[in-house]
């Protein structure tokens, strides 16, 4: 039923079935289905909790505010041309890695705590 051979970072990446790597791991953009398509793995179980939110707020912290400073040294924007700038792509890029974010840190509690997947947490 379960590929050892399975990468957790490709299945997280791809939003897949942590267990084969073929089965979509969300319904929706974040909801996770109770079991995979085509294994049949119980996904029930999993909670990533506020994990994949801790290093998003890092990562894109980072870009955005190196971003403006570097912008604003460099160029010295007004301050409207940071706003139009910086808070839209801090919600794309928010946007654009939550999901991933979010499948990987399933993926590694799936594969390092197996056997109580199922059960809750």
């Amino acid at each position: 039923m379960t590929n050892q051979r399975t990468s957790w970072l490709q299945a997280g990446l791809a939003s897949r079935c942590p267990a084969c790597g073929r089965g979509p791991l969300f319904e929706g953009f974040l909801t996770v289905r109770r079991r995979c398509e085509v294994c049949g793995a119980d996904l029930s179980g999993q909670d990533s909790g506020d994990g994949p939110v801790a290093f998003i707020v890092l990562i894109v912290g980072f870009i955005v505010v190196f971003g403006a400073l570097f912008a604003e040294v460099a160029w010295q924007w007004p301050i409207w041309l940071h706003m139009v700038v910086w808070l839209p792509l801090t919600v794309v890029l928010v946007l654009l890695i939550m999901r991933p974010a979010k499948a990987i840190l399933i993926a590694l509690q799936y594969r390092h705590r197996r056997d109580d997947f199922s059960q809750g947490a």
